[in-house]
């Protein structure tokens, strides 16, 4: 890769941040497609765990007193019986695979009646939600649209939502290094030491001037804007991937 494209980058990582600092989504999305133009599915992911995890840990942190940590363990223990499964699986996705499975989800959830909404406060259901969007993570490589529609359903604050959805997308995104990681490692080699300081700081920048905006925000706009971001990049994801599929690259 040349110096633009990890400078591009770094840019990506300052932007995406910032968005789901915001939301406590889409911003991965964002920085997920870009990788994917310049890097293998494996090494995307691998480059995309990082600065996730970089993003979720210090999110967490700056929203520390509004995790829900009842929910995050419960949802820990539903990805980690979801995690023993796929370890008996090698499998690593193709490109239109991991755009339609990302995009496709959502709109199967919206489309089920409100009394079947999924609405991770309801008992049982945050082990459903954890084990399904680690399978997605570890097979089409993004699970976040799915986790976000479970928690749009739900009655939770909007700075719950976001706190908690960093600590429980933070151990996901640690997973999926170790699942991946070994698959990636010689395209991941090949970046440089100062573009990975570059992601990894302009990504806490990102993620440090969100709360101005989301201070501001009520949790009405919220939970509009959110869905609204779902159902944009969805649609999105799956244009590509059935573009893929009929122009493979």
């Amino acid at each position: 890769m040349t110096t633009g494209v990890l400078l591009f980058i770094s840019a990506i990582s300052l932007l995406s941040s910032f968005v789901s600092g915001i939301f406590g989504m889409a911003g991965g999305q964002i920085l997920l497609a870009c990788l994917l133009l310049y890097l293998p599915v494996a090494s995307s992911l691998v480059v995309f765990a990082a600065v996730q995890v970089v993003s979720g840990a210090w999110r967490g942190w700056l929203w520390r007193k509004h995790v829900d940590w009842t929910l995050t363990w419960k949802y820990i223990a539903g990805s980690l019986a979801a995690y023993v499964f796929m370890t008996f699986i090698n499998f690593v996705p193709g490109k239109p695979m991991v755009y339609l499975g990302i995009g496709l989800m959502p709109f199967a959830a919206f489309a089920l009646p409100k009394s079947f909404a999924p609405d991770i406060t309801r008992r049982g259901v945050v082990y459903v939600c954890g084990a399904i969007v680690m399978l997605l993570q570890l097979t089409v490589g993004q699970g976040g649209n799915i986790l976000d529609v479970f928690f749009q359903a739900s009655p939770l604050d909007r700075k719950t939502v976001v706190a908690t959805k960093a600590v429980t997308q933070l151990f996901s995104q640690v997973v999926r290094i170790f699942y991946f990681g070994a698959i990636a490692t010689d395209a991941v080699t090949d970046i440089p030491i100062w573009a990975w300081g570059a992601f990894l700081t302009m990504t806490i920048a990102g993620t440090s001037l969100a709360p101005i905006v989301l201070h501001r925000m009520t949790d009405g706009d919220f939970r509009k804007y959110t869905k609204i971001i779902i159902i944009i990049f969805s649609a999105i994801y799956v244009a590509r991937g059935l573009w893929l599929l009929v122009y493979p690259e």
